[in-house]
């Protein structure tokens, strides 16, 4: 049960968001050009589903059932990986999922992020450059990284709701790359 008193039924960040209108716009504004936008920006090489993947790993590191689901299905959905598999495996072991070195080296990068900010090493950040990061992907990585670790916190230090249905978190991914984080009636699927 919630710490505070929320809309009934709005899981995760929806319901604090919908308690504090006024923090949840800058918030989705961050999450978005985090997640969405800077994808699109020139020196970026991370596209919008390995930016989601980052989210993903970071929230399954902290623990946070409703972020690391929805992020996780948001990722799995511009990834085009139906079973969910490799989400799985990036959350169980990174090192060893089928994805890149580049994203490798920048999930070590996030990592050492969520375990806190001096925890990231020179060495790490030039794995990354070595395998193909830019600076713009170095720096989005981390900003993700550390929004997340506070998303995560939100979420989980005020005790918020998660569905357990995959189905609703599948619908909400569908819904995100749509329309992105700001579109607030594409939670729950028509009735």
């Amino acid at each position: 049960m919630p710490h505070i008193d929320f809309v009934p039924g709005l899981p995760g960040i929806r319901g604090p968001m919908a308690f504090s209108p006024e923090t949840a716009r800058p918030l989705n504004e961050l999450v978005n050009v985090l997640l969405r936008s800077n994808a699109n920006h020139p020196d970026s090489t991370l596209s919008a589903g390995e930016r989601e993947l980052i989210g993903t790993f970071v929230s399954a590191r902290n623990d946070c059932f409703f972020c690391q689901t929805i992020h996780g299905a948001v990722a799995s959905h511009h990834l085009g990986d139906t079973d969910w598999s490799l989400v799985q495996s990036v959350k169980q072991d990174y090192a060893n999922a089928a994805i890149s070195d580049k994203l490798k080296a920048l999930l070590a990068v996030a990592g050492s992020v969520q375990q806190g900010g001096k925890h990231v090493t020179a060495e790490q950040i030039e794995k990354a450059r070595s395998e193909g990061a830019t600076d713009r992907d170095i720096h989005d990585t981390v900003l993700i990284a550390a929004a997340f670790c506070m998303f995560n916190r939100y979420v989980d230090g005020l005790d918020t709701w998660a569905p357990d249905s995959s189905d609703l978190y599948r619908y909400r991914a569908q819904k995100v790359a749509e329309y992105g984080y700001t579109h607030e009636d594409h939670y729950m699927p028509p009735a």
